[in-house]
């Protein structure tokens, strides 16, 4: 079966939401340090959302790879630009790294068909 990543990132946010109410500090502390760390600087936004995407694959962490196909179609990524990026990703990681890239790939239509 089909993920639907909008549906599976709205799903997180809302747990997400949760845990920020649970727990405020370590929660403002992670959003701190996605903020710095995606921020523009030696390397540009769009880049580090890729490297992102790659990391979610190799993790096989489907909220990540929603997230990260997510902030790459608001960022303008390109359909090209996705897939060669997860042809790195299955160079480096084999079969299973394949099977993710394919989801990633999928995730990223999904976002950019619905923007």
């Amino acid at each position: 079966m089909a993920r639907d990543y909008a549906a599976l990132t709205r799903d997180i946010s809302t747990y997400i939401g949760e845990l920020r109410r649970a727990q405020p500090e370590p929660m403002q502390a992670f959003s701190a340090l996605a903020k710095g760390a995606t921020a523009d600087g030696a390397v540009d936004k769009k880049t580090k959302e890729m490297i992102a995407l790659a990391i979610g694959v190799a993790q096989r962490c489907d909220g990540c790879i929603g997230f990260h196909a997510r902030a790459l179609t608001d960022l303008g990524a390109t359909r090209d630009e996705i897939a060669e990026v997860m042809a790195m990703c299955v160079y480096m990681g084999g079969g299973p790294a394949l099977m993710y890239a394919a989801d990633a790939l999928r995730a990223f239509d999904q976002f950019a068909e619905a923007a």
